[in-house]
């Protein structure tokens, strides 16, 4: 590998195997996540401007948890 390949490999964001804790949310934030996803897509930044305390991270790794089956509690799979 070149030095310019390492170099943008390395400045990028890089995937991390740490588990997450799954984020809690109350009814009205969840409902609230909802309706600004249908209507800005994944735009976290904007979303999180929205939900008083919450930064764009929080709310995207809420959302991954949220609707990713690997996630969920072994009893809510299908």
């Amino acid at each position: 590998m070149d030095s310019t390949y390492r170099r943008q490999r390395h400045d990028s964001e890089e995937v991390c195997s740490v588990k997450w804790d799954f984020i809690k949310m109350s009814q009205q934030e969840e409902d609230l996540i909802l309706r600004m996803y249908r209507l800005v897509g994944d735009r976290w930044e904007i979303i999180a401007g929205r939900v008083p305390g919450r930064k764009a991270v929080e709310i995207e790794r809420y959302w991954i948890m949220r609707n990713n089956t690997h996630f969920l509690p072994p009893s809510s799979k299908f």
